[in-house]
């Protein structure tokens, strides 16, 4: 046999000193791994028994605000659309303006109507004044006629007249009398036209009419300028076009207010046997995956969401199936949120339900 190869021999002892400083330490690593797995299971198992039954979430959650809707009190022609989609606006600017021309003409029609009524006024009270001058005469006129009917009664007394005279003197001071009452009539009526009610006291019917008149004139000119009632986002302005006939009423355009936002979350109805309003909440969303918010419960809502849908569900014909139902809750948003809060936004919520235990 050959001579063994001294190099060789020298590989397998430095390959074996190699696996006997291997195995050292891995000697250590059993015991460490008999030790440190079963802590770990237990503390994962501690963390989930400490937390058990504390949160309810639901990923069936979307953000909400108000939206209020702006329809113009006036008809008439579009002829200035001073807003466009998406654009912020602060209560009082402009939206959009209709056609002021027919109510400028009815304004003028007002003013023209308070005058005429001045006019009348001032007619009225001449009248008034004339009035006093008939009854004068007529009195005058009873005088005359009574004085005319004693003499011929004199004068009948000694037989130097005849009946007929005294009858038409008799006749003449009835006529006078009735002029008279006739005079204190057309008084007592000019006197009542001139008069102010109590409803409208210190001044005239008809004037107060035709103020009345031009003040709806001139508040349907204003409004003619149709402007933000508050805050927000325009949404659904192309329906906003001008030349188009705008109708009294008619929704033009939305307006989704940044005042305020909150999130309506659908839990099931399991999970709301210790939930209270008042408790403590985390929103999340999946539009801003870094944004957490706090918040509070703030409502649960009054019936399922099956109850306000346009065909609730019916199970009187016996053929039924239970399906666990969705109950709407409100969480009201404690934070200002670094990032805008989108109407619809998805979100998931966290109620903390110690409180209600």
């Amino acid at each position: 046999m050959a001579d063994a190869d001294p190099q060789r021999d020298l590989r397998i002892d430095a390959v074996a000193l190699d696996d006997g400083q291997a195995k050292a330490p891995r000697r250590w690593l059993r015991p460490l791994l008999l030790v440190s797995v079963p802590l770990i299971v237990v503390a994962v198992a501690a963390y989930f028994w400490a937390t058990a039954g504390r949160f309810v979430s639901t990923d069936n959650a979307y953000v909400a605000q108000d939206k209020v809707s702006v329809s113009a009190d006036v008809a008439g022609r579009i002829v200035e659309v001073a807003v466009a989609e998406n654009q912020p606006v602060k209560a009082g600017d402009l939206l959009f303006r209709i056609d002021p021309a027919p109510y400028s003409i009815a304004v003028a029609q007002a003013d023209a109507s308070i005058a005429n009524a001045q006019v009348q006024l001032a007619t009225l009270r001449s009248n008034l004044r004339g009035t006093g001058a008939d009854i004068q005469a007529a009195r005058d006129t009873i005088l005359s006629a009574q004085q005319d009917y004693d003499r011929q009664s004199q004068l009948m007394a000694r037989g130097f007249t005849t009946r007929a005279r005294l009858e038409q003197s008799q006749h003449s001071l009835e006529q006078a009398r009735a002029t008279l009452l006739n005079a204190q009539a057309t008084a007592d009526e000019a006197r009542a036209k001139v008069s102010t009610g109590a409803a409208v006291p210190g001044e005239n019917p008809a004037i107060a009419a035709a103020r009345v008149q031009r003040a709806k004139a001139a508040l349907d000119l204003s409004r003619t300028a149709v402007r933000a009632p508050t805050s927000g986002i325009i949404s659904q302005s192309d329906r906003l076009q001008v030349g188009q006939m705008m109708i009294s009423g008619l929704p033009a355009v939305s307006i989704v207010t940044d005042q305020r936002s909150w999130v309506d979350a659908n839990f099931k109805e399991t999970d709301l046997n210790h939930m209270r309003v008042g408790q403590p909440a985390e929103v999340t969303f999946d539009a801003y995956p870094g944004v957490k918010l706090k918040g509070h419960v703030a409502s649960l809502g009054a019936g399922t969401g099956s109850e306000f849908s346009v065909l609730p569900a019916q199970n009187a014909n016996g053929n039924w199936v239970k399906v666990t139902q969705r109950v709407p809750v409100r969480i009201a948003i404690d934070q200002r949120s670094p990032r805008p809060l989108i109407a619809g936004l998805s979100a998931d919520v966290q109620v903390d339900v110690r409180g209600g235990r």
